[in-house]
């Protein structure tokens, strides 16, 4: 399955002194197809997940990782994201160890006040922004099957939310790209 990311190339001073900044902004419209997500909660949670069809896992199903380093690695490569009762949530660092966190899927909260089926499409939604180190930011916007006036929403929504993190905002940019997974990247800015 091909999708479209956006890469950014960034202008700014040392990234070393200058601060990183992260983001997440939720788009008008699922960016990827096959979002995998992993519900861990409790019996109510468990028991609405598997009614709605997404994979869950209990705590218990968690203890017997053992903080197993490649395991933990193994679970978070299989999912795009997870969601954990907010009963659970403090208790994940503690039963996995640091792994989701280094991963960067750390669990969305999920209360049951909330509709699970709509907080799960706002997470698929949603995307992250990372400054680290590096100069050049990489983000999925939009699939290759989704109609030309959705992803330019996307695609608008993410570069405007993109530049408001920067400290000079348009001045800090250096190109914008836009690439499919097999194709070849276009420039558009």
């Amino acid at each position: 399955k091909q999708w479209y990311q956006r890469r950014v190339a960034i202008t700014a001073g040392d990234p070393a002194r200058d601060k990183r900044f992260t983001g997440t902004v939720k788009l008008r419209h699922v960016p990827k197809k096959n979002y995998k997500i992993c519900i861990i909660g409790d019996e109510r949670h468990i028991d609405e997940a598997k009614q709605l069809g997404y994979d869950c896992k209990s705590a218990e199903d968690l203890k017997k990782l053992n903080k197993n380093k490649k395991l933990v690695k193994k679970l978070a490569k299989n999912y795009d994201a997870f969601m954990a009762s907010d009963g659970l949530i403090k208790q994940i660092p503690r039963i996995l160890g640091p792994g989701l966190n280094k991963a960067g899927k750390f669990p969305t909260s999920l209360s049951h006040q909330e509709n699970m089926e709509e907080k799960v499409e706002t997470v698929k939604k949603t995307i992250k922004f990372q400054m680290k180190k590096v100069l050049c930011l990489s983000v999925a916007v939009g699939n290759v099957s989704m109609e030309t006036d959705e992803l330019n929403a996307n695609i608008m929504l993410a570069v405007n939310f993109l530049v408001s993190l920067l400290k000079k905002n348009w001045q800090n940019v250096r190109s914008l790209n836009i690439k499919s997974t097999m194709g070849k990247p276009h420039r558009i800015y």
